[in-house]
């Protein structure tokens, strides 16, 4: 793996992430950029009552409204750092906003996707942002992208806008969004949240570092959890979007020294921001063409078997099994490898907490010589696990298809979901 180099050394969102600087004697260089879009046209009456307080601003004023006006911005994703993101860009006053996103609202995202209300529950999340911004801003022309982003469609999406803001939260999509940018030579912000901590950076090839110069490699699929399965603080997401739109802005007008080349680390906890400095990698080469992410992040492919296949059983038969060892027909472990936060919210009778990363890194062992079969929320944790105790030597260990929320789904639907 090569090292990206920074001054000074501080750690990323989450240790798996945490990239091992190299010294460097000399400073990180300084990234001068020039406005991102030219003013055009004027503002109507209207829009000077609403944008007053930026035409006051000394060093900002008019030529960066009308920048600002100017302005085509995409933003993938309308989840939790979408949410913020776009509610300040189109108070702002973004001309154009783009929003590519492919899901519907539920429950569990008002948490902290603020763009969304209750009201918009089973709605398409796009759908439901452009509410909200007309709300907001109705001066703001809003285009809606309601697909995932792929290699297929990325270049073609990125093309009509000068900015682009990668909201989303796993590493196959931001190494597409970065190489796709790299390759129209369009720079982009970039956020990233989990649990208490967040970070926020811009990437730019031929301007400055890109995202392949802070993490040439994805880390090991399962190594960093996702917010569905590690949890986030609410208020970050308004955290980190906001400095995110910062950046946007600056780019945008031209105003202030933007974050190409830092990365800006935020502890929700100890409410602290620190900086890590990033500059491009001389020996990378140049980003010319999109890969397969799929298989860059170690991923299976699109309706293949995962490479590492692990016996599974069904809820179904899960429960048929439980039944059996309750009348003493059948004599079998059940470990939950959920947090105990998860395991305090819903719980399937007759299973025993045994974290993950307690399983992996050897702090709690589990019986080689009995049956066991393992679950988590959804099927992706105990799989992991049943694969280390297979490699442990464990010869009678399965997965439960579906986790827990299949569970509740299939056999005790009154229990509570997350």
């Amino acid at each position: 793996m090569t090292a990206f180099r920074t001054e000074p050394q501080v750690p990323a969102v989450d240790p798996a992430l945490t990239p091992t600087p190299t010294p460097t004697p000399t400073p990180t260089p300084t990234f001068g950029l020039p406005p991102l879009v030219q003013p055009a046209g004027s503002l109507s009456q209207e829009e000077t009552q609403r944008y007053s307080r930026h035409l006051i601003i000394p060093g900002f004023g008019m030529d960066a409204q009308l920048r600002l006006k100017s302005a085509r911005v995409l933003v993938i994703g309308a989840g939790g750092l979408g949410s913020p993101t776009l509610l300040y860009l189109a108070a702002a006053g973004v001309g154009t906003l783009g929003i590519v996103d492919d899901d519907d609202v539920e429950l569990s995202n008002l948490q902290r996707q603020v763009i969304h209300g209750v009201s918009d529950l089973g709605r398409s999340k796009a759908e439901s942002a452009r509410l909200s911004i007309q709300e907001i801003n109705p001066l703001v022309e809003v285009v809606l992208h309601e697909e995932r982003l792929e290699n297929s469609n990325a270049l073609e999406l990125f093309s009509g806008y000068d900015l682009v803001i990668d909201g989303t939260d796993n590493f196959a999509t931001r190494y597409l969004v970065n190489d796709a940018a790299a390759i129209l030579g369009k720079p982009y912000v970039w956020g990233s949240i989990l649990r208490f901590d967040g970070q926020v950076s811009v990437f730019w090839q031929d301007h400055g570092p890109t995202y392949r110069d802070l993490f040439p490699e994805a880390p090991p699929p399962g190594s960093v959890p996702s917010c569905a399965e590690g949890g986030v603080l609410g208020v970050l997401c308004a955290q980190i979007g906001s400095v995110m739109v910062n950046e946007a802005i600056k780019l945008i007008t031209g105003v202030g020294t933007t974050l190409l080349g830092r990365v800006l680390v935020f502890d929700a906890l100890a409410m602290s921001w620190r900086e890590l400095r990033v500059r491009p990698d001389p020996d990378a080469p140049r980003i010319t063409e999109l890969v397969d992410y799929g298989q860059f992040c170690g991923l299976p492919a699109a309706g293949t078997a995962p490479p590492s296949t692990v016996p599974l059983v069904t809820v179904d038969e899960l429960a048929g099994l439980l039944a059996a060892r309750a009348a003493g027909r059948a004599d079998f472990d059940l470990i939950d490898v959920r947090s105990p936060e998860e395991y305090a919210i819903v719980s399937i009778d007759g299973a025993s907490l045994v974290p993950r990363n307690h399983i992996v890194e050897g702090e709690s062992a589990l019986d080689a010589t009995r049956t066991t079969y393992v679950h988590c929320k959804s099927g992706v944790r105990s799989a992991d696990v049943v694969r280390f105790l297979l490699e442990q030597g464990h010869r009678d260990v399965h997965s439960v298809k579906g986790g827990i929320t299949e569970w509740v789904h299939r056999i005790e639907p009154w229990k509570p979901l997350y």
